[in-house]
């Protein structure tokens, strides 16, 4: 994540124990650990909100163009409107129709 090497995390650690003392340094990495570990739990629970929230929106838009589909609105084979009925327009009348 860091590209940490050894060298980097014996410098840092060797500051850390002059800046708190060899007496304060376990409780500040205790502290340090239960607030990483808190954080990783609090951004893994919005993450798995913010899946079940965009699956939900993308399925209710899934039923809404079934069912637009199923009424007639689109042509499934090739996605393209279908021209309404009752009004004397159909594409496979017009190319059956026509010698050119």
């Amino acid at each position: 994540m860091f590209d940490l090497g050894m060298q980097e995390l014996i410098v840092i650690f060797v500051v850390a124990l002059i800046v708190f003392g060899p007496k304060r340094l376990p409780e500040l990495g205790r502290t340090l650990g239960k607030a990483l570990g808190e954080l990783k739990r609090s951004m893994s629970g919005i993450k798995d909100q913010i899946d079940a929230e965009v699956k939900d929106v993308s399925g209710q838009g899934t039923k809404d163009m079934e069912s637009y589909i199923e009424k007639g609105g689109l042509d499934p084979s090739t996605g393209e409107q279908r021209p309404e009925k009752g009004n004397g327009e159909s594409g496979e009348d017009d190319e059956e129709g026509r010698n050119d």
